[in-house]
């Protein structure tokens, strides 16, 4: 029987999981399996892998073929190493301990690399973070300016709009009062009239009496 180690598709959709099988060959890719040897989870930066990493490479040792994605899987976690010197050992090209100190510095210096790769991500994440609160910043006190400019605007506009009302309020006044002295300068342009109209009377009154003195003399 052929075998081999592939990817089996789980998750949601958008977001699929992964789980790393060992599986008949003619199997369907999401049918049944002969063992589970760990997970692939790509939604993660760096995506997460969880590996059986003997058991993973004992089905290698029994002749399983992996699929490319499951290949790079494998040698990212270091099972295609391991089973290299597995084999070199069996040939006796170098013993047991050699064969897991070598395993062991490549591990190490391959965690070094997902720290530091971790870390980077992380600080270019809490460098946006910081622009992105420096911009918000900077949007918020030109909003606050912006409102205190409206605001000076506005008190302004209200100091102006008083001064025209009391300029107007003091218009209305000078025009109640020329109003209410009117009829006085009427009484006063009768009198005359009237005066005027009774001057002519008076003079003739005076010339007749005039006459009569002149008369009896």
């Amino acid at each position: 029987m052929s075998v081999k180690i592939r990817l089996q598709r789980h998750g949601k959709k958008g977001k699929p999981f992964y789980w790393i099988v060992a599986a008949d060959a003619r199997a369907k890719r999401d049918g049944k399996f002969l063992d589970k040897v760990g997970t692939y989870n790509p939604n993660t930066n760096p995506a997460t892998i969880e590996l059986n990493l003997d058991k993973a490479v004992q089905w290698l040792h029994n002749g399983a073929q992996p699929t490319d994605t499951a290949r790079a899987i494998l040698s990212y976690k270091g099972a295609l190493l391991k089973h290299h010197l597995d084999g070199g050992v069996r040939k006796g090209a170098l013993t047991q301990e050699q064969a897991d100190a070598k395993l062991a510095a490549w591990l190490d210096e391959k965690a070094s690399k997902v720290n530091a790769k971790k870390d980077g991500l992380a600080k270019a994440k809490d460098d946006a973070k910081s622009k992105a609160l420096k911009a918000e910043k900077e949007v918020n006190e030109k909003r606050a300016k912006a409102a205190e400019e409206a605001l000076k605007a506005e008190e302004a506009a209200a100091v102006e709009t008083e001064e025209e009302v009391a300029v107007v309020e003091a218009a209305e006044e000078t025009v109640t009062e020329v109003a209410e002295e009117a009829p006085a300068a009427e009484v006063v342009e009768e009198t005359a009239a009237e005066v005027a109209e009774e001057a002519p009377a008076a003079e003739e009154n005076n010339e007749e009496s005039s006459d009569s003195e002149q008369a009896e003399a």
